[in-house]
């Protein structure tokens, strides 16, 4: 048994050790193998990094390349970039100072325009404190009258001369007219009245509803009646006065309001001879009168007129007289300077006419027989005087 152990242990020794000579053969093997492989891709590591070499110095040239156009591109670029930013600049600090210089034009302007709009301002208070005055002054009867009055009396001043009207003048019958302004030719002088009745028509404005309105207008209507039969009965006074009236309205708008609306009492006044007027048809009707006064004055100096052209016609006539004189003697002075001016034309034609033969003289020969020398000279001679006889 221990032999049959021993010889399968020996056995078994043997395969192991041929299974260890075996693996270290396929080791070798392996190896060898291996070493072989790695040369060979020792050799294509070679070769590959020769070709990346290579590939690395074409792309070190080209991005050299590119680096060298993207500079000069860069540079282009840049320039063409501060070209335009300077233009940009230039161009952004003109239209800047222009809008400057707009906006301080505007500025100027608005300043101005502001200024005048204080001064309207200014006027539109100071206008708006007349108005309250002018209320204040029209809400009181007698202060009313007065700035009619005031403004009557100012038309009248300005439209006719000293002396052709009257302010509060006395009648026979005691009653003192507004105005009175003397008539031509002896007629009696014309009445103007300027108080006129406001209180109704204010009322008439300040009407709230169309009842108190209708009121207003009723009791309007009534005042200005009486006012004109207060005038007709004080101011018209035969062989005084003439036979009619004005009746002043301070204001066109109201005067054009009762000539729309009143028409009754506008033919009522008419009726009782009394004229009602405005501002502008007294004035029209004072320039009327002014020149009717005028005229008057003008016939009353025609003989002064008259006298004074005959005078003038005188003074023309000795005018002329003097001036047919004075043209006498300048066509006697002009007909001696015409006697002067051709005598001096034929003293200069004989001057030349002398100076053409002493130079036909210079021209005769220098010698002659003595015979013949001295009758040259008797011929010229008289033929100079015959020449001079001639010609005169």
């Amino acid at each position: 048994m221990s032999f049959i152990l021993f010889g399968q242990a020996i056995s078994t020794v043997q395969l192991l050790t041929g299974l260890v000579i075996l693996l270290a053969i396929a080791v070798i093997v392996l190896f060898v193998r291996s070493k072989a492989r790695a040369e060979d891709d020792a050799l294509d590591a070679e070769h590959t990094m020769a070709a990346l070499l290579r590939s690395q110095a074409e792309m070190q040239g080209r991005l050299a390349a590119m680096a060298e156009v993207f500079g000069s591109r860069q540079a282009e670029l840049n320039q063409a970039i501060g070209q335009r930013l300077d233009g940009m600049s230039q161009r952004v600090t003109a239209t800047i100072g222009e809008q400057t210089r707009s906006t301080h034009e505007n500025l100027r302007r608005l300043q101005e325009r502001l200024a005048v709009i204080d001064a309207a301002q200014t006027n539109i208070q100071t206008l708006a404190k007349d108005v309250v005055g002018l209320q204040a002054i029209l809400s009181n009867k007698q202060t009313r009258g007065a700035f009619g009055q005031a403004r009557m009396e100012t038309i009248i001043a300005d439209g006719l001369p000293m002396g052709a009207y009257a302010f509060q003048a006395t009648l026979s019958n005691g009653s003192r007219p507004d105005c009175t302004i003397r008539m031509p030719n002896g007629s009696p002088p014309l009445v103007i009245d300027a108080k006129f009745p406001l209180e109704a028509w204010n009322a008439i404005r300040a009407a709230a509803s169309p009842e108190h309105g209708k009121i207003a207008a009723q009791q309007f209507r009534r005042d200005l009646e009486l006012h004109i039969r207060d005038i007709s009965e004080k101011y018209l006074i035969p062989s005084e006065t003439q036979d009619t009236a004005f009746l002043f309205v301070p204001s066109e708008s109201i005067f054009a309001e009762i000539h729309e609306n009143f028409e009754a009492i506008v033919q009522k006044a008419q009726r009782a001879r009394i004229v009602i007027v405005s501002p502008s048809l007294l004035m029209l009707s004072i320039q009327v009168i002014q020149a009717v006064l005028k005229d008057q004055r003008m016939r009353e100096q025609a003989h002064v007129i008259q006298s004074e052209v005959a005078h003038l016609m005188d003074d023309l006539s000795r005018l002329d007289e003097r001036v047919r004189k004075l043209q006498g003697h300048f066509a006697m002075a002009q007909k001696d300077v015409d006697m002067i001016v051709t005598s001096a034309d034929k003293l200069a034609r004989r001057g030349e006419r002398i100076e053409a033969l002493e130079f036909e003289a210079a021209k005769e020969p220098a010698k002659t027989r003595p015979e013949e020398r001295s009758k040259p000279v008797d011929n010229r001679t008289s033929q100079l005087k015959l020449r001079v006889v001639d010609e005169d």
